[in-house]
């Protein structure tokens, strides 16, 4: 029985496939279809170039009999390694040079002068007065010297020692009190006070050197008796070697004092 053709049924049967459309190969250099990406193409890889290997020298062939030295081993030069230069120190700073001392004030010269026609009450150092000497023993290796060189000025002004009377005391913080006792008994035209201070790590020196110098003027104007001020005030042992003279220079003050005071006094009675 021969069939007849076949009906398509759409509701039980898939429509058939359309058949692949064929891709055109497109050969190199040509430019690709609308629409679609150029083919990628892979660079040709490089060829490696083999360097062919060195063939080994071959050895120097020894003739038979002949003894071959065998070669000394070169040794490596030594390498000099550099020399570390030391470095340098570092400069120290220049002291700059100590300032020069500042200049010690000296005493002005000349005298005082009076212009004239003035009435003038001045004594000078005469002696044929009794003179009363308070020193310190305290430095006594100092104030032996200005006491002797005290004694010796009253000698050449002609002030005999039994008109002179001296009276030690421990140290120069006593002196005022010495001093106005001998001035209240009246018997002394002046009173000469000798000592010395040295000044030392602690401010003893400048309680001590002070009180001395106030106390002994106190004595003075409370008694009215000239007092002389003969205490050295010094910072070493050489300073005070350098003064001893001033033993001398405590009596012509007193006793020229002493002589003021008298002229004064003889002035006013006289009216």
């Amino acid at each position: 029985m021969t069939q007849g053709p076949a009906f398509y049924d759409h509701e039980a049967d898939e429509p058939p496939a359309a058949p692949p459309v064929p891709r055109p190969v497109v050969p190199p250099g040509q430019e690709p279809w609308p629409g679609e990406a150029p083919p990628e193409v892979e660079p040709p890889a490089a060829e490696t170039q083999v360097e062919p290997e060195s063939e080994p020298e071959p050895e120097p062939e020894v003739e038979p009999g002949l003894e071959v030295e065998p070669q000394a081993a070169v040794e490596p030069e030594p390498v000099q390694e550099p020399i570390e230069e030391p470095l340098a120190e570092a400069e120290a700073p220049v002291a700059e040079p100590p300032a020069a001392p500042a200049p010690v004030a000296a005493h002005v010269e000349g005298g005082l002068e009076i212009p004239d026609g003035y009435r003038v009450v001045e004594g000078q150092p005469q002696g044929g007065r009794a003179v009363g000497v308070v020193v310190s023993r305290f430095n006594g290796g100092i104030t032996t010297q200005l006491l002797q060189s005290a004694l010796d000025e009253l000698a050449a002004l002609g002030v005999g020692r039994e008109a002179i009377t001296v009276m030690p005391v421990p140290g120069a913080f006593e002196l005022p009190i010495a001093a106005m006792a001998l001035a209240k008994t009246r018997r002394f035209a002046c009173v000469v006070a000798l000592g010395c201070v040295i000044r030392g790590e602690t401010p003893h020196f400048d309680f001590v050197a002070g009180e001395a110098a106030s106390g002994l003027q106190l004595a003075a104007l409370e008694t009215g008796v000239p007092i002389a001020f003969g205490v050295l005030t010094v910072d070493s042992e050489e300073q005070a070697q350098a003064r001893v003279g001033k033993g001398a220079e405590a009596v012509q003050t007193g006793l020229t004092l002493a002589d003021s005071f008298a002229r004064l006094r003889a002035a006013a009675a006289s009216g």
